[in-house]
């Protein structure tokens, strides 16, 4: 089997067994961070292909870090970047996006979201499926993914303070959920203790 160094050389060569192998070993992990974004699952299929398509276009802009043993992580970084932003155009062609100039920031209620850290990653997923589909993109461009405002503006083609404010409204929406399905769980429990 080759070593994943040689993969790579092997990519910027236009290595069939190199691509394949590249391919194999990340398509779950892009299938991962897509479907961050997209919900459909032949959407995220279509997206995490067409990723792999830019990947082995543009892997000569890859730069290797300095030890091979941070080689793997670095590329793992680089590829989940080129598959967000692959599904963010998807979404950004499918949908329009509101401006939401007219509410300040100061009007949404700061939020802490600590109670997600204790989630697992299915949790996790379910409650960013419950958010509406802007929110939802924002959240992850910002809190997951790592864009900073100016960038999500630039690339939604939104102002920063409707970023803002999804970005709040999101948190705030999370929050309401993660309480929802702590009351859920509560009352399962209750109606189980009860049975018995």
């Amino acid at each position: 089997m080759l070593r994943f160094e040689d993969a790579i050389a092997g990519c910027l060569r236009n290595d069939s067994k190199s691509k394949e192998m590249v391919y194999k070993s990340f398509y779950g992990y892009l299938m991962g961070v897509v479907l961050r974004y997209v919900d459909d699952r032949n959407d995220a299929e279509e997206l995490v292909n067409d990723s792999f398509i830019k990947i082995f276009k543009s892997i000569g802009q890859f730069s290797a870090p300095r030890y091979d043993d941070q080689l793997q992580k670095a590329f793992k970084g680089w590829i989940a970047r080129i598959s967000s932003r692959t599904a963010i155009d998807f979404l950004r062609g499918k949908r329009t996006f509101l401006y939401v100039d007219d509410i300040v920031e100061e009007q949404q209620p700061v939020t802490e979201l600590t109670a997600v850290s204790r989630l697992n990653v299915q949790d996790i997923m379910r409650l960013l499926n419950g958010l509406p589909e802007t929110h939802k993109l924002i959240f992850n461009m910002y809190e997951i993914e790592g864009f900073s405002h100016e960038e999500i503006s630039k690339m939604l083609n939104i102002p920063e303070n409707s970023c803002r404010v999804y970005l709040t409204r999101a948190k705030n929406k999370l929050r309401e959920l993660y309480k929802n399905s702590l009351t859920n769980a509560y009352e399962q429990t209750t109606i189980q203790t009860r049975k018995i």
